[in-house]
């Protein structure tokens, strides 16, 4: 099964069960998806790829933690809920990622093999992780643990 093909069944089981979050949420894929689409010259009524819809689904959860953190910034707590329980449903969809626990030792044996001890090249060594771990590691959790080897 797709992932594509699994938006439109959570679709659906939300619709059935009355789950206006899920709903909201698996609409919002959907839409994410055909703008995709069109944004790459293909037609709305093409599939998209799962690749390509893991990507949009990392972008959605990306902007929902931008907003919460922004809502919570503002005092604007009720809005951070409802943004908070969009990104639990988009983080069903999503692979497991890396604890930070479990980044560790690869950030420390990284460090070890680019010889990076100096904090002006700790942006260098983040691209080195981000880049060895691809879709296995959080990027904020990265810059959380190379923060840690530099403090």
């Amino acid at each position: 099964m797709t992932i594509e093909q699994e938006i439109n069944e959570k679709l659906k089981h939300a619709m059935k069960a009355k789950d206006s979050v899920a709903m909201t949420v698996m609409r919002s894929i959907k839409t994410a998806f055909t703008n995709e689409l069109v944004a790459n010259g293909k037609t709305p009524q093409d599939s998209i790829n799962d690749a390509s819809a893991l990507v949009v689904i990392k972008r959605l959860a990306k902007q929902r933690k931008d907003s919460i953190n922004q809502f919570t910034q503002g005092g604007r707590q009720d809005l951070a809920e409802i943004e908070q329980a969009e990104l639990v449903v988009l983080e069903t969809l999503l692979p497991e990622t890396m604890s930070q626990e479990d980044i560790l030792p690869i950030a420390r044996a990284k460090q070890k093999e680019l010889d990076i001890f100096d904090v002006s090249k700790k942006g260098v060594l983040i691209g080195a992780i981000v880049k060895e771990l691809k879709d296995k590691a959080d990027g904020s959790d990265i810059k959380v643990v190379v923060d840690s080897l530099f403090s």
